[in-house]
């Protein structure tokens, strides 16, 4: 008897946390997560220990469903993939200018990491800064030392000032050669535009100003007017090279407070964007200079000054125009409890409030190693719950909306490594028509193939081979494949019947 009560106390509490838990599948949604180097996790590691190390995050994301990695290539002027421009990055070889040995390039090597498992692959670059706190030489050939006068100090970081033509002109000329020469899907910038003001500082561009002002009265606005510019510089440069690479921002969390804005504002105490870093990012967004956004809502529900929810909120309602994804802190997460349910932490609630949220379509995950180490079980949860199937990437029309040619001759066959099938790859003229990646389904004997629902989805792939899972061979499925072009629009499906 006491068994059969253990037994049924095990079997409620599966049933709660399942529907703590339960959500509604998505389609089409953006997974992601960053992946840092300025944080020094692999200094000192050598280049079989980074790939090792790599190839286990990645791994384990890709179980946890994650299908986007935006990946820290170039945090102060330098570089963690071979180029002409900056220098090696001391963050990859732990001296700024030194190759890595054995020779590899990272970025190279995670485009194709990523692809095999069906990853998109961001490159995220900081723009302006030039060095941070903690390094203390910089390479003969870093932009730094070529062009002191192009700089200035502020609280021991140097940066590019916003304020030259030629910053931006420069900053364009490196993102035009890694979106020429790697196959990536994003370009992705986060939140370092003018610096985080520190209280007895001052940004030092009164030269500048008289220089450029352009006869703008105000100084704030000058220098968001330089930011704006870049902005739209950058969009266009991207595109000039492959229209199909989506240029996404995160900024910091807060736009303006309701203090300083009380028709638009947040009802919040926090840096702000607008006022603080000159960044207007509504405008970027509004204009259509970004394919997508990801505010860094790293915050609590129940924040004194930055709550969780009336941010997530403020930015559903404002953000709209392009698609909107969340940037989220997991540890701060997991740390603190559901105000509405002591007994959890905060990562249900967050995820219903996104289910809540019309124009909320993907998280971006601060950071990927919180997730990989299991903090607070978050990538057991998002395994078996909320990013259980694969998902497709959200739809960005804007760029393109023509669906490309199907997927050619899909078979099944055996093969000394099992039974798989597999597809040709359409012709396409255009980059638009252009097919990269594939779409398989799974459908029971005799149920009808619906593609609009996301649990029938098995993988998303960038190759042309997915093995079934053969059992015996005493049980009949429908598979379906459809292709996907570059930013994610879906071809019609191809059928094959096979027992497994």
């Amino acid at each position: 008897m006491k068994s059969f009560s253990r037994l049924l106390l095990a079997m409620l509490l599966i049933g709660c946390a399942q529907g703590m838990y339960a959500q509604k599948s998505h389609k089409r949604e953006f997974r992601g997560a960053w992946i840092q180097c300025v944080n020094g996790q692999f200094l000192g590691m050598g280049t079989q220990k980074m790939q090792q190390t790599l190839t286990a995050q990645l791994d384990e994301l890709q179980r946890d469903g994650v299908n986007a990695i935006i990946f820290q290539v170039r945090p102060e002027c330098d570089a963690l993939y071979k180029s002409s421009l900056e220098p090696w990055s001391r963050f990859l070889t732990g001296q700024q200018g030194q190759a890595p040995s054995p020779y590899w390039d990272p970025l190279e090597w995670m485009v194709n990491e990523c692809h095999k498992r069906g990853m998109e692959i961001h490159a995220w670059i900081n723009p302006y800064r030039a060095k941070t706190k903690t390094t203390t030489a910089l390479a003969m050939n870093h932009v730094g030392v070529q062009h002191p006068e192009r700089t200035f100090n502020y609280d021991g970081q140097l940066l590019l000032n916003p304020g030259l033509p030629e910053n931006r002109k420069y900053i364009c000329t490196v993102v035009q050669d890694i979106v020429r020469r790697y196959d990536i899907d994003g370009l992705h910038i986060d939140d370092y535009f003018y610096p985080y003001p520190v209280a007895g500082q001052q940004i030092p561009d009164d030269a500048e100003y008289a220089k450029y002002s352009n006869g703008i009265r105000d100084r704030g606005d000058w220098r968001r007017y330089n930011v704006n510019l870049f902005i739209e510089q950058l969009s266009s440069a991207i595109k000039q090279v492959k229209p199909w690479v989506k240029f996404g921002v995160s900024p910091f969390g807060i736009y303006r407070n309701k203090r300083n804005d009380p028709k638009m504002g947040s009802e919040t105490a926090g840096l702000q964007n607008y006022d603080d870093l000159y960044a207007d990012v509504l405008l970027w967004v509004n204009k259509g200079w970004v394919d997508y956004c990801v505010p860094q809502i790293y915050w609590e529900i129940g924040h004194k000054t930055a709550d969780y929810q009336t941010l997530i909120n403020w930015w559903n309602r404002y953000a709209a125009n392009r698609p909107l994804f969340i940037g989220e802190d997991v540890e701060r997460t997991v740390k603190y409890p559901d105000p509405s349910n002591p007994n959890s932490h905060q990562m249900p609630a967050k995820y219903r409030l996104h289910q809540q949220m019309r124009n909320v379509n993907g998280t971006v995950l601060w950071y990927a190693k919180a997730v990989v180490d299991n903090v607070g079980n978050y990538g057991t949860v998002l395994r078996q719950s909320y990013w259980k199937n694969p998902a497709l990437p959200p739809l960005m029309t804007f760029l393109d909306d023509k669906a490309p040619k199907k997927a050619k001759k899909v078979k099944a066959h055996w093969s000394p490594q099992g039974y798989f099938l597999s597809w040709g790859k359409p012709s396409g003229r255009k980059w638009g028509d252009e097919v990269n990646r594939y779409v398989v389904y799974c459908f029971e004997n005799g149920e009808p193939v619906d593609l609009t629902n996301p649990d029938k989805i098995k993988a998303v792939t960038y190759g042309t081979t997915y093995q079934l899972p053969y059992d015996g061979g005493h049980h009949r499925y429908t598979y379906v494949v459809t292709a996907l072009d570059r930013v994610g629009n879906e071809s019609k499906a191809v059928k094959k019947k096979v027992k497994l």
